[in-house]
């Protein structure tokens, strides 16, 4: 790692190596004029080197006397030691104002599954083993049946009973015992429940217990994530995700209902997904390099209505009062009759689900981040199009679903787009000539604006009084950048010569409008679950932050909007796409397996929309943070005292 000093501000801050200088300014609250994304093209971040040495920085923006001198542009510039930057004037405002400026920034915690925890609990049992055995052959005193040869052996040597077979083993047992000289392997899928039959799923000739593998995957309304595991090691071989192909018939689960529902349409949107989940078991299985017939079993997780469908399951009573799903318990089924690329031995385990909208992937979140065994009280939140909120510990669960719209992935957004290159990711103003600071993915000229740049964006705009708490612009401020076109209001961003796109980029009353919707039906849809539990945001132990864009959500940013309750920082974590971890978990241990059944018998589904108070309180979101600024009194003290000023 590496200090930072940034004058005349005297901030400090610690990067680690190669570090874009830029973004460490952003990090460290200092204001640097950039409008260009990080590419380099406005030369508008000409900082002074003073002590300590950069890579790169260098741009025919700066003269050669600029350069000799210790200019260089922040945005292209990487750390590489420590450093003493001075901002020039053109960048500089004034100290006092500077300490004015919005909240630091603050990203969840990031937290993955620990193998190591994993293992010192006692937790990884894998549910899939192998046994190597070298059988007697038969002969003239001993013409035993080679499936009673085989148990007979299991249960002699190896301890095991109560055995069953399935035919499709049955039909391969005598040519592979006889192609290695009966010197075979066992494959034997351990039961979820004590007094239960353990099943031998495989047999293969020789020893091949070092290449036992598990298949987790998640099925996203968007997306799809498969990753190919190692059950004697526990490690990742390969993984990869791929768009869901039903996106092609409707990038919401209602618009998939009605197509599901037409003559045809729920077989083809069973195929289509099948479709997209082979692609990714054939990308998985290459990356890992490992025999396909090696694999022993799959784990699915996905919401109500993407298991459904994948299992061709009608989801058309899901989205009709009283949303009532088909099923929330699957039992195992042979991967092959759903269309899997898959050897015929490979079983498919899928997540149950709790109600029509909280589904699988919210209950493996819930089994993957453990805080189905903790004491701590904690809040899980998966943020996407359809937010899932739960609340509980080891002894009880309530949950509950709300649909925030797509605005969290670029929908709805005149210059939305999801995180990939070129999409605003960070972004902040100078509080005294409104001129704008922003960060592209991969440092390119902006094109649009991601998820969490949006956050980001209405929430440095509101804390610098560029919006008021109804996301309207002040129209008294003098800038160019705040226009009237076609009868909305808007903020200019970047300019057309400064952006990839052939016009202005630019936020709009109405995207802000579709933002607060947003991000006030999952406030409301939190505090309606605290309430009818009883609880308060202050009694939460501890958050757990869910979905695509969470890792890169600025904390302090969505408490400013009132995305979420204004809390401790150090209380969030973010687990990443929790369905996947989930399936990985179930994966790697039959405890999971068998604890999965007796949590969702806890758990606790509310309808919000047929809980009387939680359109009061959605009502009351759809300000800046809240009509209730009590409910902020950080930010509430913040404004007090940038009005006073």
């Amino acid at each position: 790692m590496f200090k930072i000093k940034f004058l005349p501000h005297n901030k400090e801050i610690s990067v680690p190596d190669g570090e874009n200088l830029i973004r460490a300014a952003m990090e460290a609250g200092v204001h640097i004029n950039a409008s260009c994304g990080g590419e380099g093209v406005c030369g508008k971040c000409r900082v002074l080197i003073e002590e300590g040495k950069v890579e790169g920085g260098v741009s025919e923006k700066l003269s050669n006397e600029d350069i000799e001198k210790g200019y260089r542009l922040a945005c292209l510039s990487r750390v590489k030691s420590d450093l003493t930057v001075r901002i020039p004037i053109e960048s500089d405002i004034d100290v006092s104002v500077l300490n004015l400026q919005s909240t630091p920034r603050h990203t969840a915690k990031i937290e993955q599954m620990n193998l190591d925890d994993l293992k010192e609990k006692g937790l990884f049992v894998p549910p899939v083993e192998k046994k190597y055995l070298e059988l007697p052959p038969p002969n003239a005193e001993d013409h035993l049946p080679d499936v009673t040869r085989l148990i007979s052996f299991l249960k002699l040597n190896h301890n095991e009973s109560r055995l069953q077979l399935t035919l499709p083993v049955i039909r391969k047992i005598p040519d592979i015992l006889r192609e290695n000289d009966f010197k075979v392997t066992a494959t034997l899928e351990r039961p979820v429940r004590e007094g239960r039959k353990t099943r031998i799923i495989n047999i293969q000739p020789g020893d091949t217990t070092d290449r036992n593998y598990a298949i987790a995957m998640d099925i996203g309304t968007t997306t799809i994530y498969g990753q190919v595991l190692d059950l004697i090691t526990g490690e990742i071989l390969g993984e990869h995700g791929d768009f869901n192909g039903q996106i092609s018939y409707g990038e919401d689960v209602i618009t998939r209902i009605v197509y599901a529902e037409k003559p045809g349409g729920l077989k083809k949107l069973h195929d289509v997904v099948i479709g997209t989940i082979n692609k990714v078991i054939a990308k998985i299985i290459k990356k890992a390099r490992i025999d396909p017939d090696e694999i022993s079993t799959i784990t699915i997780a996905g919401n109500t209505t993407m298991t459904q469908l994948l299992l061709e399951v009608t989801p058309r009573y899901i989205r009709r009062s009283p949303y009532v799903p088909a099923a929330t318990l699957y039992p195992p089924i042979r991967a092959k009759d759903l269309g899997m690329d898959l050897s015929d031995h490979v079983t498919a385990l899928v997540y149950p689900q709790i109600s029509s909208y909280v589904g699988g992937d919210i209950v493996a979140g819930v089994m993957g981040s453990g805080m189905y065994r903790t004491e701590e009280l904690t809040l899980y939140i998966d943020i996407g199009t359809n937010a899932e909120i739960v609340i509980g510990n080891k002894d009880w669960f309530a949950c509950a679903a709300c649909s925030a719209g797509p605005a969290f992935e670029g929908g709805g957004i005149k210059f939305g787009m999801r995180a990939a290159k070129g999409a605003i990711e960070d972004f902040s103003i100078d509080p005294v000539t409104y001129e704008p600071m922003t960060m592209t993915i991969g440092n390119v000229r902006p094109k649009g604006i991601c998820g969490s740049g949006l956050i980001i964006m209405v929430a440095v705009m509101f804390e610098m009084g560029v919006i008021n708490n109804q996301g309207k612009f002040n129209r008294d401020l003098e800038t160019p950048r705040i226009r009237k076109t076609d009868d909305v209001w808007e903020y200019v961003i970047t300019w057309e010569n400064e952006s990839q796109i052939d016009r202005d980029v630019v936020l709009t009353e109405i995207d802000i409008d579709n933002l607060i919707r947003a991000k006030g039906a999952i406030f409301s849809g939190c505090q309606t679950l605290l309430e009818e539990v009883g609880l308060s945001i202050e009694g939460i132990d501890r958050i757990f932050l869910a979905g695509g864009f969470g890792s890169y959500v600025d904390l302090e940013k969505a408490m400013v909007i009132g995305l979420l309750p204004e809390i401790d920082p150090d209380k969030v974590t973010f687990v990443g796409n929790g369905s996947l971890m989930g399936a990985k978990m179930s994966s790697l241990t039959n405890r999971i397996r068998k604890d999965v059944g007796e949590v969702t018998q806890m758990m606790t589904n509310f309808e919000l929309s047929e809980t009387a108070s939680y359109m009061d309180k959605y009502m009351g979101a759809l300000f800046l943070p809240h009509t209730d600024m009590n409910l902020f009194p950080k930010l509430k003290k913040r404004l007090e005292e940038r009005r006073s000023y």
